[in-house]
């Protein structure tokens, strides 16, 4: 029975389902982290009969066909880069994008990779870090006489030193920019990869045109709606059990026509 294989594809697509919802209530709470939508999309039709082709008298074409589908495969995993909300932590290196970018980020072997979570800290030789350790590319080390650092919107880092009247620029934050944000590889800890998919970066400064703005003393939020992946939830967990109901109800009509036969 063909309802069987098609009512299993669906309960395959309805786990993957959870599996997206899962992970996006897990990170309600991780800086700067997008929750992605699984995509779905049906799977061949099998053609009992061709629309277009003529009636039997040869003349007028059959307006309608029968074309029966074989049920649904996963498309992609969105992830959907809506801006986050703004938390006010009051830590000088905490620092939210508000708008389009991304931050640019030295990681493992010379690899430039980019992040939106903005939780910065110093090294042990006064390099701007995120929490892994990996530099922000264009920023001085912080001189170790500072006693308070600055940073306004359009991404400028100042620190004012002890015993000297004007703050020193430490340098800019350098921001990225991709055509196809969807693209990106995510690859754990808050960071993603440039792919053919997302195009290549271009490069900008907070408040630049394209890009936005950051702030000081705030962190970008997930954009998780917890209310709205209960939702999500509850109608995954629905389609699940419809389609189990639809693999019992062809095991029984198989299994009255077994019967029927003996």
């Amino acid at each position: 029975m063909r309802a069987l294989a098609i009512a299993a594809t669906g309960m395959n697509a309805q786990q993957l389902n959870v599996e997206v919802i899962a992970n996006n209530i897990s990170n309600v709470n991780t800086t700067a982290f997008k929750g992605a939508r699984a995509e779905f999309t049906d799977l061949l039709y099998q053609a009992e009969r061709l629309q277009g082709i003529p009636n039997q008298g040869g003349e007028t074409p059959l307006p309608e066909g029968a074309m029966l589908g074989l049920g649904v495969r996963t498309a992609a995993i969105r992830n959907l880069h809506r801006q986050g909300p703004l938390t006010n932590t009051t830590n000088q290196l905490d620092v939210a994008l508000n708008g389009r970018g991304w931050f640019q980020v030295q990681g493992p072997n010379g690899e430039v990779i980019y992040t939106r979570a903005g939780s910065f800290n110093k090294s042990d030789t006064g390099a701007v870090v995120t929490l892994e350790g990996y530099a922000l590319p264009g920023i001085n080390p912080v001189p170790q006489n500072t006693t308070d650092i600055s940073i306004n919107q359009d991404g400028r880092v100042f620190a004012k030193v002890s015993g000297e009247v004007d703050p020193v620029e430490l340098g800019r934050i350098q921001l990225a920019n991709f055509a196809n944000d969807s693209g990106l590889e995510p690859i754990g800890s808050n960071y993603y990869r440039e792919t053919p998919a997302s195009g290549a970066a271009v490069a900008g400064f907070p408040n630049d045109e394209g890009f936005g703005s950051v702030h000081q003393g705030y962190l970008e939020s997930s954009n998780v709606d917890p209310v709205k992946e209960i939702t999500n939830l509850i109608s995954a967990q629905r389609a699940y059990e419809m389609n189990s109901k639809v693999i019992q109800a062809a095991d029984d009509m198989a299994g009255t026509v077994s019967k029927g036969i003996r």
